[in-house]
């Protein structure tokens, strides 16, 4: 990992360390390491530096709830707000617990894209009343109901952006 003006690069170790934890978060260094062919230390100090620059920023597991018996719904909302105010309707929605992810999107209006679950319809329709429309700054809310997920994956670690004007190939140890 390397720091230039305040732009963060990592190399290829790096990246698959990355990959390595996506995988599976719960492996030891000592198993990654033997993964990628490289001492447990190595992979320690690696992982120890991205968490400390908020690369790495939680651990955290993804739970089957069909698989436990729980049923539940998931819509996607696309809110429509006045511009003065989307800020601060994105920031209200983010602190609703049954909403799981909170964009924003200008195309030719702008626009705040939130996944939200709740048990049924009834309870979706009810939260939209109460709870989204109501903020000021709300327009207009159009809202999609998922009806079967493909696929749901996190960002690939093997992606290649190339952030920073640099290409992820490049770079060396971080020096604190």
């Amino acid at each position: 990992m390397k720091i230039k003006r305040q732009a963060i690069s990592l190399d290829d170790l790096d990246w698959k360390i990355l990959e390595a934890l996506q995988e599976n978060a719960k492996q030891t260094y000592s198993e990654t390491g033997r993964l990628l062919n490289v001492a447990h230390s190595t992979v320690y100090e690696r992982i120890r530096k991205m968490e400390q620059h908020g690369i790495i920023e939680k651990y955290t597991t993804v739970v089957n709830l069909e698989k436990v018996g729980m049923k539940y719904i998931t819509a996607v909302m696309t809110i429509i707000t006045d511009p003065k105010e989307s800020e601060d309707v994105a920031e209200k929605l983010s602190e609703f617990e049954n909403v799981l992810e909170v964009y924003t999107s200008l195309s030719e209006e702008l626009q705040i894209i939130a996944k939200v679950v709740a048990e049924d319809q009834s309870e979706l329709h009810s939260f939209i009343a109460h709870s989204v429309a109501p903020l000021p700054g709300v327009l207009r809310i159009r809202t999609s109901i998922i009806t079967k997920k493909h696929k749901e994956e996190g960002l690939p670690a093997n992606l290649n952006l190339n952030v920073s004007k640099g290409s992820r190939h490049e770079s060396i140890a971080l020096e604190d």
